[in-house]
């Protein structure tokens, strides 16, 4: 008898400040286009308010550099962008990989990755867990 089993390629996690974030996307509108996909920056939009948008990038961006880690690189080796949070409001998040990122995680034989975020008393957090098929 075989079972499939899934055996774990990397795993981060990382925290920020969401009044950080918050300060930095003040600072430099700009920003946004360069952290966040076309259709990242549409769910923040649609946040109840200005502080549930903050909440809703900084977890995205906690999520980014989770998966970064996960997959075993640094800043700049992969494009924020390339790194995609979906889901929110009501649903699980979850990872869509493009550009440099996807390819990385296909080196590595990733299968796919396990994404948990959450907030609380000024804090974003994210845990990310990369993982490949085994038999």
């Amino acid at each position: 008898m075989t079972s499939d089993r899934a055996s774990v390629v990397g795993v981060g996690v990382d925290v920020i400040s969401i009044e950080r974030v918050a300060g930095s996307v003040e600072r430099q509108p700009g920003i946004l286009e360069r952290l966040f996909t076309s259709e990242e920056r549409t769910v923040i939009a649609r946040g109840r308010s200005r502080e549930a948008a903050h909440r809703s990038m900084a977890g995205r961006f906690a999520a980014k550099e989770a998966v970064m880690k996960a997959l075993g690189v640094g800043l700049g080796e992969v494009d924020f962008a390339d790194i995609e949070v979906i889901g929110g409001r009501g649903q699980a998040p979850s990872v869509v990989l493009h550009g440099r990122a996807k390819q990385r995680a296909e080196l590595l034989g990733t299968a796919g990755i396990s994404l948990s975020m959450s907030h609380d008393a000024g804090l974003a957090i994210a845990f990310a867990v990369a993982s490949r098929e085994s038999t």
